[in-house]
């Protein structure tokens, strides 16, 4: 089956009992036994619910997996993830990542004696290097946020394998319609749904896919007993937002190559980084895993200075200055205030996130319309 037929039909499945096209909303928070143990398969919503899992079928789906789980946030996601481990192990970690994640990791789990090492993941020999008898999970972002740095899935998949460690792959920038970890080697592939999933900027949740049944035993009984569960309603709203991802997909990507390269060329741009240009030191290993090259973008003014970012950053009118991507509307953000606020200026600097950097994340609106907004905010 094609991609964009499985999306609209993932998880999908005629209500049994009036037949509605949509899966209802199951605002309940518990079931009706007929005796003692004996259900239809639903107890208590925090341990399962229909809505969520028509949800969790369709996220499996989509990623080519066979199972899926929803949580209330990305982090609560990759929360789950770090909990399979304990005091003592080792993680290996992109250096360029999302702050949120920084966060959780350094400030929550370290104090439990979790160590985690940063390295610059695309190169594989750096992953090699820090492997040692206590890594047990190996954490990526492909393409990274906000530096859209590219490292191949498949080759750390096979470092990950012979250290007879979990690899877990956050695909929420390049969402299921680009890319799908499970099929290059991941054992699991995390989304905040938040992006491009929900798509309309409306709801919050993260998920998780795996092939693995008894991994799926362990992530659920973390699920269930931690609680970091979604709502129905915004279990229906994910739902909703999947049936058009493909199309909304087409179109991130359409506009983030337009506005990609007419970035380049604007003359107060210093650079420009987006992985679908051929000079980037991605392009070759994105042009093999991926199907296209998104909808983010970051950037850097030749005129550095604070009083100039922040007069870009507050000079665009269709491009919202907010934090968050991947909803239908265009946003612009500033990386080293907000999204990655949390990680030691010293670190961001080193890892070459500069505090003049600037991301988009590029909607669905004309893109002849937001080339005519940037161009005026940068002047």
């Amino acid at each position: 089956m094609k991609l964009a037929t499985k999306i609209i039909h993932a998880g999908a499945e005629p209500d049994p009992s009036t037949g509605a096209i949509m899966t209802p909303i199951y605002q309940t928070s518990t079931y009706v036994q007929e005796a003692p143990g004996v259900n239809k398969g639903y107890e208590y919503a925090r341990s399962q619910n229909p809505t969520r899992k028509a949800l969790e079928d369709a996220y499996a789906i989509i990623e080519n997996a066979r199972y899926g789980l929803a949580f209330s946030s990305g982090v609560a996601a990759t929360d789950s993830v770090i909990k399979l481990l304990n005091p003592g192990d080792e993680v290996i970690a992109a250096s360029d990542m999302y702050g949120g994640s920084y966060r959780l990791f350094t400030k929550v789990w370290e104090r439990y004696n979790i160590k985690f090492i940063f390295v610059d993941t695309t190169n594989p020999a750096n992953v090699q290097a820090a492997v040692t008898t206590n890594t047990k999970l190996i954490w990526l972002e492909t393409p990274t946020n906000p530096l859209m740095n590219i490292t191949d899935i498949e080759t750390i998949a096979v470092i990950a394998k012979s250290a007879n460690a979990l690899l877990c792959v956050d695909n929420t920038f390049a969402s299921p319609y680009l890319q799908n970890p499970i099929d290059l080697g991941a054992d699991i592939v995390m989304h905040s749904a938040t992006k491009y999933l929900g798509g309309h900027s409306d709801v919050i949740q993260g998920c998780l896919m795996m092939n693995d049944a008894a991994l799926r035993e362990k992530l659920y009984f973390i699920q269930k007993s931690c609680g970091a569960v979604p709502g129905p309603m915004d279990c229906f709203l994910v739902l909703r937002g999947i049936k058009t991802l493909h199309v909304r997909m087409r179109q991130h990507c359409e506009n983030g190559e337009k506005i990609a390269h007419w970035l380049r060329k604007h003359p107060k741009v210093a650079k420009v980084y987006w992985p679908g240009f051929e000079d980037s030191a991605g392009y070759a290993i994105a042009k093999k895993q991926m199907r296209g090259f998104g909808g983010m973008i970051s950037f850097e003014l030749k005129d550095e200075s604070e009083k100039e970012v922040k007069r870009v950053l507050s000079a665009t009118h269709l491009f919202s200055l907010a934090e968050s991507l991947g909803g239908v509307e265009s946003l612009i953000n500033h990386p080293a205030s907000m999204t990655h606020a949390s990680i030691p200026k010293e670190e961001r600097i080193k890892n070459g996130l500069s505090e003049g950097l600037i991301r988009l994340s590029v909607g669905i609106e004309d893109a002849d319309d937001l080339i005519a907004d940037l161009n005026k905010a940068i002047g």
